[in-house]
């Protein structure tokens, strides 16, 4: 019912962006821990998957282990479909044999794609390639450009309904956390949703307190101006 991405970039940030023909994906099926790592839960999703397999990464143990220990007391596990990325080393993936056609997953160096009752096996291919080949200046505009590839490669084979991004950088709060629950067109207003995003609220979210500032930023000229600074370098992106 679902197909999801599963990304870090070089600044050890993680991301993931899901989209499916059912309500609130992004409630449910999408985990992430700061320094630890992603997971998402689909088809039949278990959400105790998310917690757990998080607190097995953080543990040291490899993404290989962590889905061997989730589906091993889950009598579901041939209905599920859950794949693991850690911060460091190399991504794991269950497909149940259960799951309903389209379905399947692939591994890469930095990401992984996973998806059930999809169109056909082009969507994370295509989901893939379009990430691999993004020369979009940031994690989340990359994985948003890989579920436009996806989505336009067939999608979700029931049609479309919600969709979500989640970014988890430097903090233990998400540095970017957007989801459409229910729309006629969940990717565009995605994206919609993140171009509002860095009017604002992206720049922001520097300003606020964190491990390395407990006090953050309250001085409001200053505030301003780091919203100003965010804006210029972007101009200079483009």
């Amino acid at each position: 019912m679902t197909w999801s991405i599963l990304a870090r970039d070089a600044n050890g940030h993680l991301g993931v962006a899901i989209a499916s023909r059912f309500f609130s994906v992004g409630s449910l099926c999408v985990h992430t821990r700061r320094g630890v790592g992603a997971i998402a839960t689909q088809a039949l999703m278990n959400p105790l998957y998310g917690q757990a397999g998080l607190d097995l990464l953080a543990q040291g143990r490899p993404a290989d282990a962590v889905i061997a220990a989730l589906v091993a007391g889950d009598d579901g596990r041939e209905q599920r479909q859950v794949h693991v990325l850690p911060l460091h080393g190399p991504g794991a993936a269950h497909t149940g044999a259960e799951c309903i056609d389209w379905c399947g997953h692939l591994l890469r160096d930095g990401f992984s794609v996973a998806g059930n009752m999809l169109a056909g096996a082009r969507v994370i291919e295509a989901t893939a390639e379009a990430f691999a080949g993004s020369r979009a200046p940031t994690l989340a505009e990359r994985l948003l450009d890989a579920m436009d590839a996806g989505e336009a490669a067939g999608g979700d084979k029931r049609g479309k309904q919600s969709a979500a991004l989640r970014i988890h950088a430097d903090e233990d709060y998400l540095a970017l956390d957007l989801r459409v629950d229910d729309h006629a067109d969940p990717l565009p207003e995605l994206r919609r949703l993140h171009t509002v995003s860095l009017e604002r609220f992206q720049p922001f979210l520097s300003c606020l307190p964190g491990r390395g500032r407990p006090s953050g930023i309250t001085d409001r000229p200053t505030i301003e101006a780091t919203i100003e600074r965010f804006h210029a370098a972007r101009r200079g992106q483009s």
